[in-house]
């Protein structure tokens, strides 16, 4: 433990001298993710696992930003440590942290990831090595409310030009019939990793859209970019309010289940939040694929989630494989599915009864996760936060009026390309 305290910032080691000994008597350490119930769901699975085996497993948390905990583990993995045989990584991470990751396909099974969605395996697959294992995901989805479209007899928009004119329309007559406090549409606007989620969707649902492929080329500073730009520009101070460029999930949801919102951007786990009991919208919400970017558009919902890797630093990798093996089964998908809102990586837990009574817009969401966009994180690998922290900033510039369209998406180019230079 005096190693591991040694490689940690101050920030943390509060954190970690509280924990058990990592040099204990354990087979196994695992890391996993304390968010919602993700803690105490890795715990009694571990502990199964352990009785099944007859291995013993100590279960390590880590703090809940996104950012100390990546921190966390590549001050560990660079150290080489031994000390953590499994962490959880999020799916923007592989390419930051393949060098000191166990390629999987080494010890799991041929077919491991057979009936995964494709997706989601090859973001997890670095040069051709499999380093983490996928176990849930995320996809942005449009949330809107089932009465007010049925009380102006407007249908689901396809398109975010529709989108913009059926919540401009309801919006003001809303307000018109007495709720000042109405808005058309939500989003996650704030300078940070969810307004690159946003922004991408809005660029990759237009023809010939992206920001970066998969072979590394720079996409951004094309037709499509500016207008699903322009386009979204004018959200702002119309159908959302000034306030959205400060919103992060929370935020809008907050608005959306007060009632004050047609049609929302979010991630899955609001549903279950929307259909509470003390939600002033349960049993008026629907769920539906985010609008695409005109007519001969696509859906494009930008994709999230996590999976477990193995450190190359592992002791015990093989045993640390069949752990890893264990958690992402499709039982144990379908349990945390149903324990705690976390959306399966198989695709055929997506026609499961029990699931889909439980989550009704599962029948939708495989749809949606097949076509997902994938962040580029896996191409710029290590250069992944400074291309979205270019992405991000960019954007917002845009949507405050700070920055032309035109001039942003130069900007972006240019500093992509300095970045690229350096080998991404």
């Amino acid at each position: 433990m005096k190693q591991l305290k040694t490689l940690l910032p101050a920030a943390l080691l509060t954190f970690c001298a509280a924990l058990p000994s990592l040099s204990s008597a354990a087979d196994l350490t695992i890391s996993c993710g304390a968010v919602g119930a993700e803690l105490q769901l890795c715990k009694e699975a571990v502990e199964a696992w352990s009785k099944q085996t007859g291995h013993n497993v100590e279960v390590v948390s880590t703090p809940n930003s996104a950012t100390e905990r990546l921190s966390f583990y590549q001050q560990i993995l660079s150290a080489q440590s031994a000390d953590i045989d499994i962490i959880q990584i999020d799916m923007v991470w592989p390419g930051m942290l393949a060098n000191h990751l166990m390629d999987l396909r080494e010890v799991l099974a041929a077919d491991a990831t057979q009936g995964y969605f494709q997706s989601q395996v090859d973001n997890a697959t670095v040069n051709g090595r499999l380093v983490t294992m996928p176990w849930f995901t995320d996809s942005g989805l449009l949330y809107y409310r089932k009465d007010l479209l049925d009380k102006y007899n407007k249908p689901v928009p396809q398109t975010w030009e529709e989108m913009t004119s059926t919540a401009r329309e309801v919006q003001q007559a809303e307000r018109n019939a007495g709720n000042p406090n109405m808005w058309g549409y939500l989003f996650q606007g704030r300078a940070y990793e969810g307004l690159t989620c946003n922004a991408l969707e809005w660029i990759s649902s237009q023809p010939e859209g992206g920001l970066v492929d998969p072979q590394g080329e720079i996409l951004i500073n094309r037709q499509a970019s500016r207008t699903a730009l322009t386009l979204a520009k004018s959200w702002v101070g119309d159908i959302s309010p000034r306030g959205v460029l400060n919103y992060t999930e929370e935020e809008g949801r907050g608005v959306f289940q007060s009632g004050n919102a047609l049609f929302m951007r979010n991630w899955p786990y609001v549903w279950a939040l929307v259909q509470n009991q003390d939600s002033a919208v349960k049993d008026k919400v629907g769920v539906a694929p985010l609008p695409k970017g005109g007519t001969a558009g696509t859906h494009a919902s930008t994709l999230g989630g996590w999976g477990l890797a193995v450190s190359r630093y592992s002791a015990n990798p093989k045993l640390a494989a069949q752990l890893v093996t264990y958690l992402t089964s499709a039982r144990q998908q379908k349990h945390r599915a149903l324990a705690g809102g976390y959306n399966p990586v198989i695709e055929s837990l997506y026609q499961d009864p029990e699931l889909l009574k439980a989550m009704p817009y599962y029948s939708q969401l495989q749809g949606i996760l097949n076509d997902g966009v994938m962040r580029p994180a896996s191409i710029t690998a290590e250069r992944y936060p400074r291309v979205s922290n270019a992405f991000f900033d960019r954007v917002h510039g845009v949507l405050a009026g700070e920055l032309p369209v035109d001039q942003a998406l130069a900007e972006l180019e240019s500093e992509l390309t300095r970045i690229k230079r350096r080998n991404w």
